[in-house]
């Protein structure tokens, strides 16, 4: 009875939905046609997420126009590029959603403006006056004339008309949201015209409110429209944003003005709001990574509900159901949406619904998804790699039962072995430890590392569940496996750390840890003044970590700046820089040690030298391929293949996405 509540109906509108979870929009790359409709991708994505259980479906946007801002196509949906073709796409796919008793609105967007990416345009970016392009400061801008805006603005009522003739069951107008084109129309900072659409807040909210009349005009006044609203913007300054603990000057949108204009936008007629926080110089508020806390919206979304009495949405890390639960039964929210906790586990409803919790597949907040839609890629999901491919990756099960040996208990070896294990295989897996994990067991350990931990303990449950036998503290060789006459091997034996040489390390001997060591020793006994040499991923979080542990730290790296190599996404590498800044984190760049004496380091930065002295030094230099039994094996008739960092030392997206492959060809 405890979670009844998320599972109440609500009604937006006239439109009933029959629950109180939503699909959050995300962005279509790889799911439009060139002709601006749905393909079949798309339509497998959102049907997988309906036959999961949610209530409401939001696409991702679609543009009323592709003239006046003009993208490379196929980018996204452009309902009256093609309307025929478009129509006959949604069509499919709002029969299929609909089969599931499931809702689904269009999200519709007047523009990105400054924040489009000049690679995917193929004209000079556009915005309500000449401002400065996100992604590039040397581009200023076109300003929109009168009668352009009003183009775009008349567009919607052609696709409102289109989208219910189509079967959708309501609009989502994208957006008063994270900085996009109706975004700065309404903020002061970024719009300076002194036409009807700028200059006083009434003037630069017409835009919404003229969208919503053409809407309702057109598709008729039962026909439900909500928006995608960001409360607050958290903008310093151009291209420079806040933390949510910091005392700034806010230059977008503050609260007041926030709350003001939500009561604007209910009087107006807007049937509900999805309400967030943020811009693209917060990026890392409008898209929180793993390292926030969960319901990072909810503080907001509670000030909307004490003055409104539409429908409130709320997104931001909400996919932990317990958190999900208490946000709609203490009245917070009126509905969660779930964008990446969908993504990696589209039958999170029901799981909630069974009370499964330990199968939830969490998402881990790395934001691969966010970053490869910013790089035109196809829309996916680290933790899972059918999201986007759900009809050419579905599991089928094999043709014949074969026994196969996976060797090494790190992420790959239990996704390979999870994988195989599902389709029929007899599965045996090795590993040299004495728990499976490999070295998500030390990444896991920070307290921000939560959800990461979620999905070690998911891993080792699905390796429980589906029967996989496992051989732990026993590290395979050649005549082992020999001994099991196996179909198929494979490696998965992960990596070791990469350390430099530098002269005179031995002089710190005791004190010389790598990151790894660190993070398994919770920190304790390496003093209290330490350098972390690496600025990537590993050593920019060890680096916060032990700076809340209450050490003094500084990092080395010798490149130009921090989190330049590796895929760091643009939110969470925001978020990192931030918080190193904040908490006063020594950085040294273009930074090399010279040598090691008895008490510290010789560091030469910028071409100065300094001596620094120092507790311990901990390393975060890369990792090598672990490859030694592959190359053992490469004579051996079996069938082989080799997984994860064994392969290529990378991310945990590469480990996931080519065990998966591997496992589900076997």
């Amino acid at each position: 009875m405890g979670y009844s509540k998320l599972f109440d109906p609500i009604n937006i509108g006239e439109v009933e939905i029959k629950n109180r979870i939503a699909l959050a929009p995300m962005g279509l790359t790889g799911l439009a046609t060139t002709e601006g409709g749905f393909n079949e991708r798309a339509i497998e994505f959102f049907v997988e997420r309906a036959r999961g259980g949610a209530g409401l479906l939001i696409t991702g946007l679609v543009r009323v126009e592709n003239e006046i801002e003009e993208f490379v196509m196929p980018s996204s949906p452009c309902p009256l590029l093609n309307p025929a073709h478009f129509h006959q796409t949604s069509i499919e796919l709002t029969e299929r959603v609909h089969s599931y008793d499931c809702k689904i609105f269009l999200q519709v967007t007047m523009g990105f403006g400054r924040v489009a990416h000049p690679s995917v345009l193929k004209k000079r970016p556009i915005a309500p006056s000449p401002i400065p392009n996100y992604w590039n400061p040397d581009i200023i801008c076109r300003e929109l004339k009168v009668e352009e805006i009003e183009k775009i603005i008349s567009s919607f009522g052609e696709v409102a008309i289109l989208a219910r003739e189509s079967g959708f069951d309501g609009i989502e107008v994208h957006a008063l949201h994270e900085g996009y084109l109706l975004d700065q129309f309404a903020i002061s900072f970024f719009n300076h015209r002194k036409d009807k659409y700028g200059g006083s807040l009434e003037n630069r909210l017409r835009p919404a409110l003229e969208i919503l009349r053409i809407i309702k005009q057109s598709a008729g006044k039962d026909f439900p429209v909500l928006i995608r609203y960001s409360l607050k913007s958290y903008v310093k300054d151009w291209n420079k944003g806040a933390l949510v603990e910091e005392t700034f000057e806010e230059r977008g949108r503050d609260i007041k003005e926030g709350l003001e204009i939500a009561v604007f936008l209910e009087k107006a007629g807007y049937d509900a709001i999805n309400v967030d926080v943020g811009s693209y110089e917060s990026w890392d508020l409008a898209h929180p990574p793993g390292y926030l806390d969960y319901g990072v919206y909810l503080p907001f979304s509670l000030e909307l509900k004490k003055r409104l009495s539409v429908p409130i949405i709320t997104a931001g890390k909400l996919q932990d159901p317990d958190i999900a639960r208490k946000a709609v039964e203490s009245g917070k929210t009126d509905m969660v949406a779930l964008a990446r906790g969908l993504l990696a586990d589209p039958l999170w409803p029901l799981k909630v619904k069974k009370r499964l919790f330990g199968n939830i597949r969490p998402c881990i907040g790395c934001h691969v998804c966010l970053g490869r839609i910013a790089r035109g890629k196809n829309l996916s999901c680290a933790v899972n790699p059918t999201a986007g491919r759900e009809k050419d990756y579905r599991l089928c099960p094999a043709s014949r039962r074969k026994r196969v040996v996976v060797v090494g208990g790190g992420v790959a070896g239990m996704e390979v072995a999870r994988v195989a294990a599902i389709r029929g295989h007899e599965v045996i897996l090795f590993e040299r430890e004495k728990e499976l994990g490999g070295h998500l067991i030390a990444g896991s350990i920070p307290s921000f590392k939560k959800d990461d931990r979620k999905l070690l303990n998911w891993y080792r449950k699905q390796v429980e569940d589906y029967g996989i036998t496992m051989r732990l503290e026993e590290e395979a060789d050649c005549r082992t496996i020999e001994t099991l006459s196996p179909d198929s091997v494979v490696i998965a034996t992960g990596s070791l750390p990469s350390l430099p040489q530098i002269n005179g390390l031995e002089r710190m001997s005791g004190r010389v840890f790598t990151a790894e060591e660190v993070l398994l020793k919770d920190g304790k006994g390496i003093g209290n003044t330490v350098v972390v040499v690496g600025g990537g991923l590993v050593g920019c979080e060890v680096a916060l970590w032990l700076k809340s542990l209450g050490k003094s730290v500084s990092i080395v790296e010798k490149l130009d700046k921090l989190l330049l190599l590796g895929d760091v996404e643009h939110p969470n590498k925001l978020f990192l820089l931030k918080k190193i800044e904040f908490h006063d984190i020594r950085v040294y760049t273009k930074a090399v040690i010279k040598e090691i004496f008895e008490k510290g380091i010789v560091l030469v930065s910028d071409g100065l030298e300094r001596e620094i002295e120092v507790d311990a030094l901990i390393f975060a230099t890369g990792f090598k391929s672990r490859r030694k039994l592959y190359n053992d094996l490469l004579s051996s008739p079996v069938e082989l293949f080799i997984v994860g960092d064994a392969l290529k030392p990378a991310n945990i997206k590469h480990a996931i996405w080519s065990a998966y492959e591997v496992g589900c060809k076997i």
